[in-house]
């Protein structure tokens, strides 16, 4: 573009004083300042429009070649899909049906096993552990650890 330097832009408003005349500068300069600021304002709405015009040509390529992208894969669900049923039919019409019953499951008692297992523990190792070796109620629990009353 052009390059404006302090001396020629200097240079220039000394010429326009001397042209124009000290009354009417103020108001030409303010004119000037408006029109360039429309040029401005207009360059960087034409800027911007063809900015937005190569994005959205950019976005419908994009859109084409995703859906170009999405068919395939249907194609190719769609013929596996049917080599599948036709798959799927031979062998199921040469195969007798036999329907599938499963086997209810069966019951297994519990067995008296682990009060073996439990009593088989040694007492020095439950007791290191602190193991519960005998059977207390709730109440008795709280009998026994209640404080005693003083008479």
């Amino acid at each position: 573009m052009i390059d404006l330097g302090i001396s020629k832009l200097a240079l220039i408003g000394a010429v326009a004083l001397l042209v124009i005349g000290p009354e009417k500068l103020p108001k030409v300069a303010r004119t000037v300042g408006t029109l360039l600021g429309k040029a401005q304002r207009y360059v960087s709405d034409v800027k911007a429009e063809v900015n937005r015009a190569m994005e959205l040509d950019e976005l419908k390529k994009m859109r084409e070649t995703v859906e170009t992208a999405a068919r395939e894969v249907e194609n190719t669900i769609q013929t596996q899909a049917s080599s599948f049923e036709d798959t799927w039919s031979d062998a199921s019409s040469s195969a007798p049906v036999v329907p599938y019953e499963p086997h209810p499951p069966v019951y297994k008692h519990p067995g008296k096993n682990w009060r073996l297992k439990a009593g088989a523990t040694p007492q020095w190792y439950k007791a290191r552990n602190g193991v519960r070796t005998k059977a207390q109620s709730g109440a008795a629990r709280v009998a026994r650890f209640r404080p005693r009353r003083s008479s």
